[in-house]
């Protein structure tokens, strides 16, 4: 089945306007936003609508990134990527728009693709905001939101994005084209991004506050496009950042999201307990047995580069040179996690590598245990806290425990034994990023639907102001947890910490 666009498009709006979310989760409204791309079908006149559209099924079309009627295996019907559907994308513009000023232009770019040398290309990633406003998951592109009226849901949604060019598409694989823009993407106007320079300076010449994140100009590299927007712009004083604006709208997840990190930490915490379950030689092997894991399920692999520190190499926070041998005897400290649709868990665990912890090493792993429960039982929206306070939470409670365990000065102005030994904050934000939103406030109160990390940890380094039985030792335990009215959701609930569980694993 298909509609007119203009339709869709009434259809949307008035469910906004109605302060309805992600109710428009049907077959039809599937149909309606994937129908065929130009280049690549027979199209004929709609009198009514004044458009054309497809007489050909999307199935036998080919598009720059996965659709229901192509992927049904990995698209649920009206869904644009993974758990999150066409309605709630517009829900996101519409919500954006509603907060520009009047006469305001949002303007997003791509990101680049990165070449790691000559032809040969990292794999691409698309730019969070620019993903969470439009779901179109390609580069090259440029999205402007452009408020028309003071009404929620008043609005235009334009997209720069390339032409289909089967010569070029030969090549590098097939992407959407301008017909997809509007007929998947569901903008309201699309465009050639090589016109760009041209086209984009009518689109802001009328706008009285025009918000983008630009580079700085004397940046070393920077991106094509955002020099595009910046000679676009009718004068400087009209500029006004974009990020604070769509912080406070991604800070918050929509039940949909909640679903989707709650996917990728089921998965990837059941990879860490499986990993847990096995003796290993080197860092090298545990890496690889993750990385294979996070790709199960529909999952789409790790989420950033691990860490997998056996023994003192614990201690170095953001180790991930991940190639040493484990030594029996030692911990092994893993974080890592994977992503669903491109939504991240942010897990880590510390485990002994022989199976059983030895009486120092379970000594201070219960005591960072202690703490992080406690955290996470503090999660809660009622509880009205932030991330800085918790952060007070974690640091007070590990100093009480490190001290009934023989460690001295650790009292505040006792020379900074606890900046050694717990030196970065006990959260963050998680969600599309792993340090998600970046520029939101550790001081802002937690509400329903924040999601953060809760992640104490003790690194010992081979220091004689502390316990000799200690030295060495690095215990950190970390989980997504999202906020909620009645308690909190731990998303990596699966990933074993209690060191009976731990233990038991091996006991088969």
């Amino acid at each position: 089945m298909s509609f007119p666009r203009a339709a869709v498009r009434h259809l949307e709006r008035h469910v906004a306007r109605q302060h309805i979310q992600g109710t428009l989760r049907t077959a039809q409204l599937g149909a309606a936003l994937c129908r065929a791309t130009a280049s690549q079908a027979s199209w004929r006149p709609s009198p009514r609508a004044g458009r054309s559209y497809a007489t050909v099924s999307a199935i036998e079309l080919e598009f720059g990134q996965p659709v229901h009627e192509t992927h049904p295996h990995i698209l649920k019907a009206g869904e644009i990527t993974p758990g999150i559907t066409a309605q709630e994308y517009a829900d996101r513009r519409t919500k954006l728009a509603h907060s520009l000023a009047n006469g305001g232009i949002a303007v997003l770019a791509a990101a680049d693709l990165k070449y790691r040398s000559g032809a040969v290309f990292f794999p691409f990633r698309q730019e969070s905001n620019f993903l969470y406003l439009t779901g179109f998951l390609e580069p090259g592109a440029l999205a402007v939101i452009q408020k028309t009226g003071p009404d929620l849901g008043d609005y235009e949604f334009h997209l720069f994005c390339r032409p289909k060019d089967p010569r070029a598409e030969q090549w590098s694989g097939p992407w959407s084209g301008l017909q997809a823009a509007t007929d998947v993407f569901n903008a309201d106007s699309a465009h050639d991004i090589a016109k760009a320079d041209t086209l984009l300076p009518n689109l802001l010449q009328s706008a009285t506050r025009i918000y983008a994140d630009l580079p700085s100009p004397n940046a070393t590299v920077a991106p094509s496009l955002p020099n595009t927007i910046r000679h676009a712009l009718p004068k400087p004083n009209v500029l006004a950042t974009l990020q604070p604006l769509v912080n406070s709208l991604r800070a918050i997840k929509s039940p949909a999201e909640v679903a989707a990190m709650r996917h990728a930490g089921r998965v990837s915490g059941r990879a860490l307990t499986d990993a847990m379950r096995r003796p290993w030689a080197y860092e090298k092997d545990l890496h690889s047995f993750l990385t294979h894991a996070f790709s199960q399920d529909g999952c789409g692999g790790e989420a950033y580069v691990p860490v997998v520190a056996g023994g003192p190499r614990g201690t170095m926070i953001h180790y991930v040179h991940n190639t040493a041998a484990l030594a029996p005897g030692s911990t092994v400290l893993v974080d890592a996690g994977g992503e669903y649709g491109n939504y991240v868990s942010d897990i880590t665990r510390t485990w002994p590598v022989s199976g059983r912890f030895s009486a120092p090493q379970r000594d201070l792993y219960e005591a960072v245990l202690r703490v992080q429960r406690r955290v996470v039982t503090m999660c809660r929206a009622d509880a009205a806290l932030t991330l800085d306070q918790l952060h007070r939470v974690a640091d007070n409670g590990l100093r009480e425990e490190l001290t009934a365990l023989g460690f001295q000065g650790l009292a505040a102005g006792d020379g900074g034994g606890m900046d050694v030994l717990f030196p970065h904050h006990v959260g963050h934000y998680v969600g599309l990023d792993v340090h998600d939103v970046p520029g939101y406030g550790r001081g802002i109160q937690l509400k329903t639907g924040h999601c953060v990390t809760v992640e104490p940890g003790i690194y010992v380094p081979d220091d004689e102001r502390f316990p000799k039985h200690f030295r060495g030792l690095a215990v950190r335990i970390e989980d997504s947890v999202c906020v909620n009215d009645d308690g909190p959701i731990v998303l990596t609930a699966e990933a074993v910490k209690e060191v009976v569980d731990i233990e038991a694993l091996r006991d088969y």
